[in-house]
């Protein structure tokens, strides 16, 4: 192929495939993206939402918490007077009373007076007459009759947080104080747990840890900068924020107010984690959208090579046909030519045999004296032979060669069949192929253009004598009448059609002939005279045993009437 040739059709080729592609992707990334970023806005809201109301859940349940053990030592403190509370058990009577309904949450009780001094007490510890007078919480219980106090490790020398309800006035007031169990506290925080990083904890105003952190590490965990993020309009408190650690993973903050504003709760966990069933659900998203690119552009640049593949066979079919046309302009003018001068022959061959009978006459009248009376009548005779015979071929030859004629007139096939034998009975010899004649002298005559019927069967003949060079073979030609059709078949002994080309054999430009010796055309524009007669033709063939060809045209409908009144009559 020439270089600039093939260079324009790799250009087109790509182009196809850019547009193909820029074509696929396009719509694709765009309404892509408007669902990607849909999606991830929608999921990241439905997360915030999620983590605000297990905090604000968790939170409502630690100050329900609360608020129970102080309503229940407040039930003491107000049903009970002091004298009570410091005489005899009734302290401790109180306290068991408190673990059989809570458990071991209530650790302690202890009455303490206006003076901070532990006057009763029941618990495990020995801090009967403990001065709590310098203690934060005892000094916060002078303003309000109930507390509830931050975590203090104490005289214990371990963490815990106590509940407080004072009574009475000046001198007279009294407190009764509750410990709750940190641990049993504590636990109720950690068991705030979600996916693998989630962890929460308590902070009171001045940030101190109120409560155990998951681990040591957590207790350095410094998060800057935070940003507020989420929209929890309907959980009053609930604040969710996004910062970044010194490692720099990003979390994701949630806090609610417990104890009226006193402590807050916070929940912290890697964003990472909290969206990580989105990110998975992105990767696979994107390894779909990845695999489905990948299979456009694959399907685009096989299309795209196929489509110029095609039309460089289009090309090349119109380029043949190009050279087919001018070799046809060619052989038109041959023709003319051939019919010009056959024609000019004609007549002076038909003056030679009228003079050849003349001077044949002339020696029966006046020559037979003549010692070369036979000789000379021999040659005469001879001469007339050969002038017949020139005749007939100059009269064949303008038959072959005068100008198409599509018009339909009656015609004898035995006839028209032995005038197509006589034309191409030359190059049988030379081909030592001998012809087989089975014609049906009988048949009616047939409406059809002989140009074009001749054309048909010249090509058929002239392929089978060219399918039996040089070895040479028998070709059998048949007409008869079956099926109220005429029947035309060609058959030869050659070398037969292999059976993947005969689906092909019709198709224009399919030869197998080779290069120089056939166009591809004979078959396929035998095969449109025929279907334009109204009639069909196919080919049967084996490997080795030869090719037959059959042609069936309709008969014309005065020869078909009689056949249809003797069917009604025998019916």
């Amino acid at each position: 192929m020439h270089p600039e040739r093939k260079s324009s059709y790799d250009n087109l080729s790509r182009n196809l495939s850019l547009t193909v592609i820029t074509v696929s992707f396009a719509p694709l990334i765009l309404v892509g993206g408007l669902i990607f970023h849909q999606f991830r806005s929608i999921y990241t809201e439905k997360v915030f939402a999620h983590l605000g109301e297990v905090v604000d859940k968790h939170a409502a349940d630690i100050n329900t918490f609360l608020q129970d053990k102080l309503t229940e030592v407040q039930y003491i403190a107000r049903t009970s007077s002091f004298e009570y509370l410091t005489t005899s058990n009734h302290l401790e009577k109180a306290l068991r009373g408190m673990q059989q309904q809570y458990g071991r949450i209530f650790v302690d009780l202890g009455v303490v007076d206006s003076q901070g001094r532990q006057v009763a007490y029941a618990g495990p510890f020995n801090l009967l007459g403990a001065d709590y007078s310098g203690a934060d919480w005892f000094r916060n219980s002078k303003e309000r009759d109930a507390i509830i106090s931050d975590v203090f490790e104490g005289l214990r020398q371990s963490p815990h947080f106590i509940i407080s309800i004072s009574q009475g006035r000046g001198e007279a007031r009294w407190t009764l104080r509750a410990t709750i169990d940190f641990l049993s506290f504590s636990y109720l925080v950690q068991n705030i747990r979600i996916g693998e990083t989630g962890f929460a904890y308590i902070l009171n105003g001045r940030g101190v840890y109120q409560t155990r952190p998951k681990d040591e590490r957590n207790q350095d965990l410094e998060l800057t900068p935070r940003r507020q993020v989420g929209d929890i309009s309907s959980l009053a408190g609930v604040s969710i924020f996004e910062s970044v650690d010194r490692g720099g993973d990003t979390y994701v903050t949630v806090t609610a107010p417990l104890k009226g504003g006193d402590w807050k709760l916070v929940y912290q966990q890697k964003t990472s984690d909290a969206f990580s069933a989105m990110t998975r659900t992105e990767l696979v998203t994107l390894g779909i959208f990845l695999i489905g690119g990948l299979a456009i552009v694959a399907m685009a640049l096989i299309i795209s090579r196929k489509l110029v593949l095609r039309f460089q066979a289009i090309d090349q079919e119109s380029e043949l046909m190009s050279k087919q046309i001018v070799e046809t302009g060619k052989l038109a003018a041959i023709g003319e030519l051939a019919a010009g001068i056959a024609h000019e022959i004609n007549n002076p061959v038909a003056i030679m045999i009228e003079e050849a009978g003349w001077v044949g006459d002339l020696m029966e009248d006046e020559g037979k004296d003549l010692p070369s009376y036979g000789e000379i009548r021999r040659a005469l005779t001879q001469v007339g032979n050969q002038g017949r015979r020139c005749k007939d071929i100059t009269h064949k030859l303008l038959s072959f060669a005068r100008q198409s004629d599509s018009r339909v007139t009656e015609m004898a096939v035995p006839d028209f069949i032995r005038e197509v034998v006589d034309i191409s009975m030359q190059q049988a010899r030379f081909a030592q192929v001998d012809f087989n004649l089975d014609l049906d002298e009988s048949m009616p005559c047939i409406s059809a253009s002989a140009t074009e019927l001749q054309q048909v069967l010249l090509n058929l003949v002239n392929n089978a004598i060219q399918a039996m060079e040089p070895d040479g073979g028998k070709l059998s030609l048949r007409c008869g009448v079956q099926d109220g059709q005429a029947v035309i078949a060609v058959e030869d002994t050659g070398p037969g059609i292999p059976a993947a080309n005969l689906g092909r054999i019709f198709d224009p430009f399919f030869t197998t002939k080779p290069v120089g010796k056939g166009s591809g055309l004979g078959l396929s524009i035998c095969f449109g005279i025929i279907h334009q007669m109204g009639g069909e033709i196919d080919v049967e063939s084996a490997m080795g045993k030869g090719t037959r060809f059959t042609i069936r045209l309709p008969l014309p409908a005065s020869t078909r009437q009689p056949e249809t009144r003797q069917e009604i009559q025998h019916d």
